[in-house]
């Protein structure tokens, strides 16, 4: 199964944090899965960083996900074009969720985020961590 990884999630998974279930740690663990990390994560970390929000640089996080296994995926252009599809939520309205949740709508994946905001977008492929 191909599982893309919240932006929180891949940075606990990289780095062996505590916060992870146990169902996400099997997820993450069995080998039978492709792990992904978006580029708008990288890009979400970058900003983070910037605002001095996040001390992980987002060079050392891009580093520290090719040497923990994550593949990237690259935002398309049919990914953008799928966020108008999405409901709006007036309590979320994060664009780098946005993101993420369409890419996996689109590409048909399962995405993995402890952030119960992302849960009801599409509750079959939205796992909870």
């Amino acid at each position: 199964m191909r599982v893309l990884l919240d932006t929180h999630i891949a940075l606990w998974a990289a780095e062996g944090a505590p916060q992870l279930s146990s169902s996400a740690i099997d997820l993450i663990e069995d080998p039978a899965n492709t792990l992904l990390v978006s580029a708008a994560a990288v890009w979400e970390i970058a900003i983070k960083h910037a605002k001095g929000n996040l001390r992980v640089h987002p060079r050392d996080a891009r580093s520290a996900f090719r040497l923990a296994g994550f593949a990237e995926l690259p935002i398309a252009g049919e990914h953008a074009e799928a966020v108008a599809a999405l409901p709006f939520h007036d309590d979320h309205a994060d664009p780098f969720d946005r993101i993420m949740i369409a890419q996996a709508l689109h590409e048909g994946i399962v995405l993995l985020s402890a952030d119960p905001k992302v849960w009801r977008y599409h509750p079959t492929l939205m796992i909870r961590a």
